[in-house]
């Protein structure tokens, strides 16, 4: 039998990599079953869904992976344990846990269009004015509903923020041979996304901020598209953060798609890492082309208007390096301070700024090496 080529050999490390990191104690179906349980400091998050998976029958499920024909959405509630590490998911061995050391679900169900709406108002009333504002999720490539739930709830806890979570899930399989699969489910979800901002736009809400995970930066980049060429823009003024954690795109079609729509009224704020093992797969996958989420050409992406942060020399929790983002959670309030008091001096080309983002958990001090580039901006200091 011939040897593999070098290409070949990094094809297989990279894929084995995944698989290995895919196959760690990973949810499957009837993992989401609900208790009463309860433990002293254990704290529980509501979640919104809305989602392009169908619903899955089997007790403890939920949805699945498979997509439904129209855009479905859920309420959940989720418990986290009271020692929970920051950036991470305390996944119960047996479900449904012990809510003193594991996240645990608490309850959920389906709910209509209309349930969808009066529940995100119910909780939008429950904050103060001035802090109604949503945090809305797009998970990536090779997510189960579980993790996109509890991943949800791990980025609302660890920030503190008081937003309301909302989780925008589509129809990934959940099974990392399943690139194609997701790739096509991604794209099918981009009215449902499209849909789902408008009705958050549309309610009580003051601002809306978006995080948007490996391949749902392409959902995210293709429903900002058609929401601009539609003619019938979002209201500017309740736009808050569009973040695009370690995008799994093309880096042309991100630049084509910026040529065609231009600059966005807020930027892009970019988070990438040359050392992001899933994207390197992504890259071998696509021909060798660049993704995103680890382009070189930093001032690039600067210039087209985006504010990039380069998290690679953050030291990752999981074993390629693409889920850093998760563990910038718990320095959130931190990381959007420092953006807004940024001082970037008027001149041609865009400024680096070397940054060290601490953060205070529980038990100690966290810093996290930063490098911000950007062109001169305004626009984050108005927050």
């Amino acid at each position: 039998m011939p040897k593999p080529s070098p290409v070949g050999r990094l094809v297989l490390v990279l894929i084995t990599a995944l698989m290995l990191a895919a196959c760690a104690g990973r949810p499957g179906p009837g993992s989401l079953v609900a208790t009463h349980a309860t433990a002293p400091g254990a704290k529980t998050h509501e979640i919104l869904v809305a989602t392009t998976r169908a619903r899955d029958t089997t007790p403890g499920s939920l949805f699945s992976g498979e997509r439904a024909d129209a855009l479905d959405h859920a309420v959940a509630t989720v418990s986290v344990p009271p020692d929970h590490k920051p950036g991470s998911i305390e996944w119960p061995t047996t479900p449904p846990g012990d809510p003193a050391k594991d996240f645990t679900l608490r309850s959920a169900g389906y709910i209509d269009d209309a349930g969808f709406r009066a529940e995100l108002e119910r909780q939008l009333a429950k904050r103060p004015k001035g802090q109604r504002e949503v945090f809305l999720f797009v998970h990536g490539y090779n997510t189960r509903f579980p993790e996109a739930l509890y991943r949800t709830v791990q980025l609302a806890h660890d920030s503190g923020m008081p937003h309301v979570p909302v989780l925008f899930t589509w129809a990934s399989s959940g099974d990392v041979t399943g690139y194609l699969y997701d790739t096509n489910s991604a794209t099918i979800a981009r009215d449902s996304l499209e849909k789902t901002l408008r009705l958050l736009a549309s309610s009580s809400a003051e601002k809306i901020n978006v995080l948007a995970h490996s391949m749902g930066n392409w959902v995210l980049m293709e429903t900002g598209r058609q929401i601009r060429i539609s003619g019938k823009p979002l209201p500017a003024h309740k736009i808050g953060l569009m973040a695009m954690a370690a995008p799994d795109v093309d880096v042309d079609v991100f630049k084509a798609q910026l040529r065609r729509t231009g600059k966005p009224e807020r930027p892009y704020i970019i988070l990438v890492s040359r050392d992001d093992r899933a994207l390197a797969a992504s890259r071998l996958i696509a021909g060798g082309r660049e993704r995103l989420g680890a382009y070189g050409d930093e001032e690039e992406l600067a210039r087209l208007g985006a504010v990039v942060i380069d998290l690679t020399d953050v030291k990752g929790d999981d074993p390629v390096n693409h889920g850093k983002f998760a563990q910038l959670a718990q320095v959130a309030p931190e990381l959007q301070k420092a953006l807004g008091s940024l001082q970037l001096k008027q001149q041609s080309g865009p400024t680096e700024t070397p940054i060290d983002i601490v953060g205070n958990t529980a038990k100690a001090a966290v810093t996290f090496p930063l490098k911000i580039l950007a062109m001169p901006i305004t626009v984050l200091s108005e927050r």
